[in-house]
């Protein structure tokens, strides 16, 4: 029983969260025992390469402004190449890095653009030393970073302002004009533009696509027990990162080149396919799912906890529902700004009938049950941001037209004087909503914006365009009126039907009499 015991799945099962406890324990010990004694020096290698590293790196860019119109030639070059990848490779093993390299750098002929994947740590510039000191992509911000900025600017960057409206045009120009021109250094990217936890990739962007030219893939690994080198947001700071890794032994890093990627003639003329195919090669490389996430769903996320919603609301799949529905960043920015002033009382940033008719300051009833389950895509009686988005871009914008418009206005001035009484405005709303005692004071006061007590049709077109979910609204009952119209036809007609049948059951007509009697009419 012993001897079975020991080799049964079960024992294995038990075992494992033991084993996984220990080393766990172990790993924190090592830290321990390497802050004490290892620490201490490992500061003082690190800080001394690193003063080094920024005077050679200031020798070599001095007298050149921040932004290099032509690359770096003769002597500037050799010492970034050769004397700056070398003192970068010995601040990595001041650290404790212990750096595996797989496969074979591509030339600059071969592929001009190389592309680093999954972005996870600021430890992730390894990727740079081992490529041969390539440019990268940088915040232009990342020149002012003390010491760090000064060795940035020696690799002569591509740089991104994000206060530049012209910035995303401008960066993609340069890429094109390095990548092609045969003259600059490889250009290295981080296609995610953002970091990650290394468990999936997220959508990259097509920035680094958009030369058509042939890229090489790069796969960065940390096979570490303990995890101390992944940066993301709401993660530990830099600084606690930086401390947790100088107290390990060593930390592994594996940078593994893959074969360089051709772009067939339609990855060509469509960056967004050259960009998903190559992710999809990375992460069939990496045994890793992708995502349709990016940046901007992280931008959703910071503006959503700033609105007080749960931040996860803003995870949208920002580039797929753009890009599907047509829509901008702002439009969905300020899409989440009205959902969150209907859902900023519930519970998990979601939206229920009762704050749904709320925000339309109308009852519930058949027509707007309707209306809400439209919005709920999967049923669950709650609308979240995604439903939300979706819905106004598929039900109501389209819906909002200036036919539908005029139509509903001609309906509800029901004495054709060019204007909407609060009368008429709430007789029509009572009748379709099948609300007698419906208070539409509010709404109509939204509407009356020259507050004469009469909605004109500017006012009514202005407000229909700023709420198209009303759009939405007004069409459904219109779609209930016409099934109703026909239900009542086609009852009619049955009804015909059975009376003339049950006509020829009570009085039964002979044919032959009937021909005949016609043809003595027609005699006579």
């Amino acid at each position: 029983m012993g001897e079975g015991w020991s080799n049964s799945p079960t024992r294995k099962l038990v075992s494992q969260p033991a084993r996984l406890f220990s080393s766990v324990m172990m790993g924190v010990t090592h830290m321990l025992l390497c802050g004490l004694f290892i620490l201490p020096l490992r500061i003082i290698l690190f800080m001394i390469v690193l003063l080094v590293s920024w005077l050679v790196a200031a020798i070599a860019t001095c007298c050149c402004p921040e932004r290099n119109e032509k690359p770096f030639n003769g002597w500037r070059r050799k010492v970034t190449q050769s004397l700056i990848s070398t003192l970068g490779r010995l601040l990595f093993f001041s650290m404790g890095f212990h750096v595996r390299v797989e496969g074979k750098p591509a030339s600059p002929a071969d592929a001009p653009i190389l592309l680093v994947a999954p972005h996870s740590s600021f430890f992730d510039a390894i990727a740079v030393i081992v490529s041969g000191m390539p440019s990268s992509v940088s915040r232009e911000e990342n020149i002012s970073v003390p010491l760090f900025g000064r060795i940035l600017r020696a690799l002569q960057p591509v740089l991104v302002s994000r206060a530049d409206p012209d910035s995303r045009k401008n960066t993609i120009d340069e890429i094109k004009k390095r990548a092609t021109s045969g003259d600059w250094p490889q250009v290295l990217i981080f296609p995610e533009g953002t970091c990650t936890n290394h468990t999936c990739l997220i959508s990259f962007k097509p920035g680094a696509f958009h030369p058509g030219v042939a890229v090489q893939p790069i796969l960065l690994k940390y096979p570490n027990t303990l995890d101390t080198v992944t940066w993301t947001w709401q993660g530990y700071t830099v600084e606690k990162l930086l401390l947790l890794t100088l107290c390990q032994i060593w930390t592994n890093v594996t940078v593994e080149f893959l074969p360089v990627y051709v772009p067939s003639e339609d990855e060509k003329k469509d960056p967004f396919l050259y960009a998903h195919n190559v992710r999809h090669t990375m992460a069939q490389a990496l045994g890793l799912p992708v995502t349709d996430h990016t940046y901007e769903d992280c931008r959703l996320m910071m503006t959503a906890g700033e609105l007080t919603l749960p931040m996860e609301t803003g995870l949208v799949e920002f580039t797929k529902i753009s890009k599907k529905l047509n829509l901008k960043w702002d439009n969905i920015r300020k899409q989440l700004e009205i959902f969150a002033s209907i859902a900023g009382s519930c519970k998990g940033g979601r939206i229920g009938i009762e704050e749904f008719a709320r925000h339309l300051k109308l009852p519930v009833s058949d027509v707007l049950q309707e209306l809400f389950s439209l919005f709920d895509r999967n049923k669950d009686g709650t609308i979240d941001f995604r439903e939300y988005v979706i819905g106004m871009a598929i039900l109501c914008n389209p819906a909002n037209t200036e036919e539908t418009i005029k139509m509903a206005f001609k309906l509800f001035d029901v004495d054709e004087d060019e204007s909407i009484t609060e009368v008429e405005f709430s007789s029509l709303l009572q009748s379709s909503l099948g609300v007698p005692d419906l208070d539409v004071s509010k709404l109509f006061r939204d509407m009356d914006a020259d507050n004469s007590g009469k909605i004109s049709y500017e006012e009514f077109r202005n407000f229909s365009l700023n709420h198209p979910e009303y759009a939405k609204l007004f069409t459904t009952y219109l779609e209930h009126q016409r099934y109703y119209v026909y239900m009542l036809e086609k009852e009619e007609e049955e009804d015909c039907v059975m009376f003339q049948s049950a006509a020829n059951i009570i009085c039964p007509i002979d044919n032959e009499e009937e021909k005949i009697t016609i043809s003595d009419k027609k005699e006579d």
